[in-house]
């Protein structure tokens, strides 16, 4: 891999107690604000960016820096023109609305142009509509992925960090599975940046509270149109879940952290769907609906034999790119330890679990339940 040899800090990570659920098990939410490097005078682009994650990164980024630039790129011009009246260019002249759509190699070189780092997040992530249409999911998620890694290289783009998914890990449906080919095609894209040298990593999470599309909303909205019961798929069902700013955070101190190669994988609580619907709506009836087509019971982000590539720091994993360019030393140096034999990391054997009064705190927090 192209590019000089690097130390990463270390930073010892602060964590916020928010809730315990005993004496054994504190529940511990990462803030994840550390190694985020500096991006004043910087040249930024987010494909879709009009998204849930896009606008809270867009609007984290205007607070905290200065930057040269930063372009949203996404497809939906109506999106851009509702973001555009809270986030507009005469209050914040570094702002840059592009239609355009990854799909279109050419109209993102054109984009790209003088671009110093790049945030992929556009993506079809619905798995009933990637099962139904799966050319599309295909063209959008894999070959979406390619024309990124392409239109980087040729307009010599330093970084690039792409958003993955825990459906990427041991996929069993589509939109997993494109996932899991678009996390290989960054990985891979390291040795193919030569002279160039343009450096490439993913991130990996599971489900962002709040943002469009997930359960919390959906489960917000059938309380607030009066339903007599929610519906759940599977009482046993569990998941990983994170917070829209700390999944920024993440991402902006991954950026900060990466050497090119790695796939970052955050250290978050699990929950059970149902006690989802009981922190939102306690005492009223479930109704099991079924798993939908494509759905599992329990997500993964680690798998055993991705264990064998994998670093721990107290914050993340890293799972390391199994290729010739690698060198593991930076983070070895910054306090990364291998994790045990057989490790994997599952929402169901997760060691931090979320209670029903930590997720009203947070969602509190994030004001979309009174306080």
């Amino acid at each position: 891999m192209p590019g000089k040899r690097r130390k990463i800090r270390r930073n010892k990570q602060r964590a916020c107690s928010i809730g315990v659920t005993d004496e054994r098990e504190k529940i511990l939410i990462n803030k994840f604000d550390t190694h985020h490097e500096s991006l004043d005078g910087k040249s930024i682009l987010i494909t879709g960016g009009t998204g849930s994650f896009g606008q809270r990164f867009i609007e984290t980024v205007l607070e905290r820096w200065h930057p040269r630039r930063v372009i949203i790129f996404s497809r939906d011009e109506a999106k851009q023109y509702d973001m555009a009246q809270h986030i507009y260019p005469e209050r914040y002249p570094s702002i840059r609305y592009f239609i355009g759509d990854v799909r279109d190699q050419s109209r993102l070189e054109m984009a790209m142009r003088e671009v110093d780092i790049v945030i992929h997040a556009a993506a079809l992530k619905q798995v009933p509509a990637a099962e139904y249409n799966p050319f599309e999911c295909i063209k959008t998620n894999v070959h979406g992925a390619e024309n990124v890694v392409q239109a980087a290289i040729r307009t010599g783009v330093q970084k690039v960090v792409a958003l993955s998914t825990d459906k990427a890990s041991n996929p069993i449906n589509l939109y997993g599975a494109s996932k899991l080919a678009s996390d290989k095609i960054f990985v891979a894209a390291n040795n193919l940046s030569g002279s160039v040298g343009t450096r490439f990593s993913v991130v990996r999470y599971g489900n962002v509270l709040g943002s469009r599309g997930s359960v919390v909303p959906f489960f917000l909205r059938l309380i607030h149109d009066g339903a007599e019961k929610l519906p759940i798929t599977d009482p046993r069902m569990t998941r990983f879940w994170i917070s829209l700013d700390q999944g920024v955070n993440f991402v902006l101190s991954s950026l900060g952290m990466m050497l090119g190669g790695e796939i970052f994988v955050p250290q978050i609580p699990s929950m059970k769907v149902i006690d989802v619907a009981e922190a939102l709506a306690p005492g009223l009836p479930l109704e099991t609906v079924g798993i939908r087509p494509g759905e599992k019971l329990h997500e993964m982000m680690i798998s055993e034999d991705d264990s064998r590539n994998t670093l721990e720091y107290s914050d993340r994993y890293i799972i390391e790119p199994s290729m010739t360019f690698w060198d593991r030393g930076p983070h070895a140096e910054a306090g990364a330890k291998s994790v045990a034999e057989g490790f994997q990391y599952a929402s169901d054997t997760n060691d931090h679990w979320l209670d029903i009064e930590t997720l009203r705190a947070m969602l509190s927090e994030m004001k979309m339940i009174p306080g």
